[in-house]
């Protein structure tokens, strides 16, 4: 059988959250119908990731603008390897890969929201013009995945893109990631001794950016730590907040238990260390950390926003709380610190009834069967 190429496009070799999600489906991918490859600007560690899962990589001249000179290369590529569906991921992917997929003789082009970002723009001007943008792209797009029902009828409220062409696909976790294995606790001890990280650990896995929410975190751990002093808050991450986090922490004299450790490719096993995680995000798609979370069995306090409120229950898998808030945040944390019975029946309630609802297999299939449509009504046009 002839295999159909496709690329999951994505704009940075990081490994965040979008990037996350699209090495998960592109790895598992029935390789029987699909050669699969995966693009970003340049190469970076998730080249290297691609390439540990056996996929193809395609560097990909991305711009700081999209000026006509990097969509042409972009083009150029895509038909230099011959790809025929193109799966974009995030804003700028969704924007470089749609202009470089052309009119004539395009692949098949599928872009993910991972949340619509530009909705929680402060700028109303800035809002205006790329709610037209993704007007505009979608005409030039055969799909458009929403990841959460809150972004899906935020699409349908801002026509970004015609009913059609709109389709929900909630993201999924691979389960078999998250069994302990030997491996999993010999590395998980190493980093304990390596990081002289003692419980208690609160922590979160979070690209440095406005979205998350970071600095209110920050906010609430100084009564976190005057309520529990052993505590230390961990955040795993990178970004464009990170030197200012960083600065933050120190002036404010809570370095010493506030641990920053950057981006990282042993997120996984340091999540499985946190004793609380938290998320206090301004804004979500669909949080693939907190479905990571729920997976380990972690007690959760994150902030009440769309797309959390469809993966936890308050009080029953999690703590919400309002976004903004380091009081209300310090209070719900130091509730599980304080009552760890408590704590432990939120994590096993979340372990045992969040990741069945949100399967990796489910999300791939219903991709497969979208990709298998798309491609075969192109073919017969």
């Amino acid at each position: 059988m002839r295999k159909t190429r496709v690329l999951e496009m994505i704009d940075k070799p990081s490994l965040g959250g979008g990037q996350a999600a699209l090495l998960s489906l592109a790895s598992h991918l029935d390789r029987e119908r699909f050669e699969v490859f995966v693009g970003a600007n340049e190469r970076g560690p998730l080249a290297d990731e691609a390439c540990n899962l056996g996929l193809g990589y395609l560097p990909l001249p991305f711009g700081k603008k999209p000026g006509l000179s990097a969509v042409r290369k972009i083009s150029r590529a895509l038909r230099d390897s011959g790809i025929e569906i193109l799966h974009t991921h995030g804003g700028v992917a969704g924007l470089f890969g749609r202009l470089a997929a052309g009119r004539k003789h395009r692949p098949v082009v599928v872009h993910t929201l991972h949340g619509i970002h530009y909705l929680h723009y402060r700028n109303k001007l800035l809002r205006f013009l790329y709610v037209r943008l993704e007007r505009y792209l979608s005409r030039r797009t055969d799909a458009v995945i929403f990841v959460s029902e809150a972004d899906f009828q935020a699409g349908r409220r801002y026509s970004l893109a015609p009913a059609a062409k709109s389709v929900l696909i909630k993201n999924g976790i691979d389960l078999s990631r998250f069994r302990e294995t030997e491996s999993l606790e010999k590395a998980t001890k190493e980093l304990r001794w390596k990081l002289k990280l003692e419980p208690p650990i609160v922590g979160t896995v979070a690209r440095l950016h406005r979205q998350k929410g970071i600095i209110f975190l920050l906010r609430a751990a100084a009564e976190i730590h005057r309520s529990a002093p052993q505590a230390k808050i961990v955040v795993v991450g990178g970004g464009p907040q990170e030197q200012s986090l960083r600065k933050n922490a120190q002036e404010l004299g809570l370095d010493r238990f506030f641990i920053m450790l950057g981006e990282r490719t042993d997120a996984r096993e340091l999540l499985s260390l946190f004793d609380v995680f938290v998320l206090p995000s301004l804004w979500e798609g669909l949080p693939l950390v907190v479905l990571e979370a729920a997976a380990w069995g972690k007690p959760m306090v994150a902030t009440d926003i769309d797309g959390v409120r469809e993966v936890l229950r308050n009080g029953e898998t999690g703590l919400l709380v309002p976004p903004a808030n380091p009081a209300k945040l310090a209070q719900a944390v130091l509730r599980l610190l304080e009552n760890k019975n408590y704590a432990s029946g939120l994590g096993e309630r979340a372990r045992t009834t969040i990741p069945p609802r949100f399967q990796l297999s489910a999300m791939v299939e219903q991709t497969q069967t979208l990709y298998l449509k798309l491609s075969g009504a192109s073919l017969n046009q």
